[in-house]
């Protein structure tokens, strides 16, 4: 390998960590049941916070309010999916990358 594709490999790796970090501190979130239900998921993935409107709570029909959790929760986790998609197409210009998508 030479200088100048070391390099170019040592700033790929540099701007990898950078959006890791970003990754880390954005979030997303996504409401259910018309915004009864919110969550918010991590740019890595991960539920940061669920957020539940007292009206949401029907002991006599707790399917309905986990439903609404879990369908607020997967779309956060979806739009976190294509935050991170955005981060990396934007790094490695849409290159396919093994390992790196």
């Amino acid at each position: 390998m030479n200088r100048n594709m070391m390099r170019q490999a040592q700033q790929l790796q540099q701007r990898l960590a950078k959006m890791q970090e970003e990754l880390e501190s954005a979030t997303v979130e996504a409401t259910a049941g018309g915004g009864m239900v919110k969550a918010v998921v991590t740019g890595k993935q991960t539920v940061a916070s669920i957020t539940i409107d007292p009206e949401a709570v029907d002991p006599d029909d707790l399917e309905v309010l986990e439903e609404m959790v879990m369908a607020a929760v997967n779309e956060a986790l979806g739009k976190s999916q294509e935050l991170a998609q955005q981060k990396m197409a934007a790094i490695t210009g849409g290159l396919n990358i093994p390992g790196l998508g």
